[in-house]
């Protein structure tokens, strides 16, 4: 019987550790993007999803269980849009930076997809006043890139997170949790 309770004792163990690596989240796998970073080839290398497997007949046996086990992870780019305070105005900077966004989303390697650009906020203030301006952000990024750079309003959908995705947890006022991210569509 202490056999059996030693070994069910270690499955548990090794079952809530391989659950404990595959529970990550978005804001842990999304490249942060600021200042001079945000370049074309940058939000290239970020948004380009990988291609698909080759699907063939054949079995391939490896020791590697990252492959099977981790949640395939959509491509995304967050980014350090700057907003006046409590308002979802584009500023100066922000602008630059989505004059960049737009020449990407223009490239031949990103013109088959469309893209969530998700507005995230602070815990500072009301849950439901951040989730609003977070989709106030999100819908003026939004509107920038569709009026300024002509890019198809289809292939843009503003989503408001709130404040519930936050990139640095050690310091919820941080900047980095008031920003937008860009994320690839890959269905």
């Amino acid at each position: 019987m202490r056999l059996t309770l030693t070994t069910a004792s270690k499955i548990a163990a090794a079952a809530l550790l391989l659950a404990g690596t595959c529970a990550t989240t978005w804001a842990e796998e999304t490249t942060l993007l600021k200042g001079n970073k945000v370049t074309e080839s940058n939000l290239l290398d970020a948004l380009t999803p990988e291609p698909a497997p080759v699907l063939t007949r054949s079995l391939k046996i490896s020791r590697s269980t990252d492959a099977v086990l981790a949640p395939k992870k959509k491509p995304s780019a967050s980014l350090l849009i700057t907003f006046e305070t409590n308002s979802s105005d584009l500023t100066g900077p922000a602008k630059q930076q989505l004059d960049v966004v737009a020449a990407a989303l223009k490239n031949d390697r990103l013109a088959e997809y469309s893209f969530n650009v998700e507005g995230h906020a602070d815990p500072r203030g009301l849950a439901d006043a951040n989730l609003l301006l977070s989709q106030q952000r999100a819908e003026s990024v939004r509107a920038y890139l569709v009026a300024t750079h002509s890019i198809a309003a289809e292939r843009l959908k503003a989503e408001g997170k709130g404040d519930t995705d936050l990139l640095n947890r050690k310091v919820p006022a941080a900047p980095e949790n008031r920003r937008v991210t860009i994320v690839t569509n890959t269905q």
